[in-house]
């Protein structure tokens, strides 16, 4: 029973990051923009959350007289800030320039990973660390600030208070979304500029304008997870490449939730766990690589199983990856 309950905590906390990909990914997909550039909006998030933490601290005379309002909101700030820059490189490329989503989305990944690799190292120097590594210990002490009776409820405290308040942000997020995508007049905007922009743009809505919003929306939710991981996952430790291909997995849990938020959710806990799954099999740390493509092979099935289908509800949206041509209405 322990066991059951550290892997579950355990998996729900691998899958915080995969959660806000996922989620961010699917608001903007649902306008028919198929941002590949995930992975790379989750490592400029994750870093301008550090650097914002960074400098904080170094205003710091002493650690112990860090406030704790400043320390969670000028990480945010910035990681906001990072996310909706690159959302807008992405934008203008690809729905003011309509150059190829695909290829700007690959492009934006690599410039993202390098971004935080060159900071996250210009940082590492900064510090004369021994390690390769920055640690935001202080700042990392109030983003995992679990809820009151975490450790006096035995497993319920937990499975269910144990995380910081980042981790709960994203449930709700991914909630208030599904609520917006099907609930909302906007949302339905929204799907009828992925669906059909030609048909959206005659009945008066701004297909422009729509993308650039929901790209801006989802990449300031995919950055959020970047910073989740550095600063609660993580321990507040920034280490280069140290997301791995959790981007990735929150691009390829868009297709096994169906473009639905709320079972996006699920979703996330179940790949949270069959990426660490490894770590409870006996004798299966030599073959972890293994393990960590379960994901990707039920991700592979469960797409298979919707193409065969083919309901309408679990399909994306019909002009995913397109350009919109006025001209051409």
């Amino acid at each position: 029973m322990t066991t059951l309950i550290a892997f579950l905590h355990r998996a729900i906390m691998q899958g915080i990051p995969l959660l806000y990909g996922s989620t961010g990914e699917i608001i903007t997909e649902k306008s028919g923009n198929l941002n590949l550039g995930i992975p790379g909006i989750m490592y400029i998030g994750g870093m301008s959350g550090v650097i914002g933490a960074f400098l904080y601290e170094k205003s710091l005379t002493d650690n112990a007289d860090a406030n704790g309002f400043l320390a969670v909101i000028i990480p945010l700030l910035t990681c906001v800030l990072g996310s909706l820059i690159a959302s807008f490189i992405y934008s203008f490329l690809t729905v003011t320039l309509r150059a190829n989503q695909n290829v700007t989305g690959l492009a934006l990944t690599t410039f993202g990973t390098g971004f935080g690799n060159f900071f996250g190292g210009s940082l590492i120097k900064l510090t004369g660390a021994d390690v390769p590594s920055v640690a935001l210990t202080t700042t990392s002490n109030f983003f995992r600030t679990t809820l009151p009776g975490a450790d006096s409820t035995g497993w319920f405290g937990k499975l269910f208070l144990n995380y910081g308040f980042l981790a709960y942000l994203a449930i709700i997020i991914a909630i208030a979304c599904a609520f917006f995508l099907n609930k909302t007049r906007a949302g339905l905007h929204l799907r009828a500029v992925g669906e059909n922009p030609a048909t959206a743009d005659a009945a008066g809505i701004n297909v422009e304008r729509t993308k650039y919003i929901a790209t801006a929306v989802g990449s300031v939710i995919a950055g959020l997870g970047g910073l989740y991981y550095v600063m609660d996952y993580a321990n507040g430790v920034w280490s280069n490449d140290g997301f791995g291909d959790r981007g990735w997995l929150a691009i390829a849990l868009v297709i096994f939730a169906v473009w639905k938020p709320g079972l996006g959710i699920l979703g996330s806990i179940a790949f949270g766990g069959l990426y660490i799954i490894y770590l409870y099999v006996p004798g299966a740390l030599r073959t972890q690589e293994l393990y960590k493509m379960i994901p990707y092979i039920v991700t592979i099935l469960v797409l298979v199983l919707v193409s065969i289908r083919k309901k309408k509800e679990n399909q994306g949206p019909a002009a995913l990856g397109l350009s919109y041509f006025r001209e051409e209405r």
